[in-house]
C-alpha cells in the first residue's frame, strides 16, 4: 500500500502563487502600469489636496514625507517636474489643476500605492511636496527618498 505524497511548505507556497498568478486575469498578464505581482492599493486618503492654502502635514512620519522647497518660480519648478513624473515607471498623474498636482506611485513588486502631491505657492516662493503611503505603518524611507530624488531633478538644485 502506498501512501499519498506529503505536501511540503515550499510546494504549498509555490502552488498558491501559481493559483494566484493563473487564476486572477489581472495578475496573469500585467500591463505596463500594473506590472507588480500584487496590487495593494488601499483607499484614497481623505487629507489629499490643498487645505487652508497648504498641503496637509504628515500625520505619521513613518509612512509620509513632506517638504517645502524654496524656489524663485515655484510654478516653473512644478512644470519642470511634470515630464519627469510622466516618464517615471510606476508614476501616474491623477490630477493637475493649476498650481496643484496629485500623482500616484505604485511599487513594482507588491503594487503598494503612494500618493504624491506638489503645490506651487508663488507668493511665498515655495514648492510644497508631500508623499504618503496608503497602507502600512512604515514605508522604510521610500517616500522621503522619492522627495529627495524629485528635489534633485529640480532645475538649479
Amino acid at each position: 500500500m502506498t501512501s499519498a505524497p506529503r505536501l511540503s511548505l515550499p510546494r504549498l507556497i509555490a502552488g498558491l502563487l501559481l493559483v494566484l498568478l493563473l487564476g486572477v486575469p489581472a495578475l496573469a498578464l500585467p500591463g505596463p502600469a500594473d506590472a507588480s505581482l500584487l496590487h495593494l492599493e488601499g483607499p484614497v486618503p481623505e487629507d489629499l489636496g490643498v487645505r487652508g492654502g497648504s498641503l496637509s502635514p504628515c500625520a505619521a512620519p513613518a509612512h509620509c514625507a513632506r517638504a517645502d522647497w524654496p524656489r524663485t518660480d515655484p510654478e516653473a519648478a512644478l512644470d519642470a517636474l511634470v515630464p519627469i513624473l510622466e516618464t517615471t515607471e510606476g508614476v501616474r498623474i491623477v490630477e493637475r489643476d493649476g498650481p496643484y498636482l496629485h500623482a500616484t506611485a505604485t511599487s513594482r513588486l507588491f503594487g503598494f500605492v503612494d500618493d504624491l502631491e506638489l503645490y506651487a505657492l508663488p507668493a511665498s516662493g515655495v514648492l510644497q511636496a508631500r508623499s504618503s503611503s496608503r497602507l502600512g505603518d512604515s514605508d522604510l524611507g521610500v517616500n522621503g527618498r522619492r522627495l529627495a530624488a524629485l528635489r534633485q531633478d529640480l532645475p538649479g538644485s
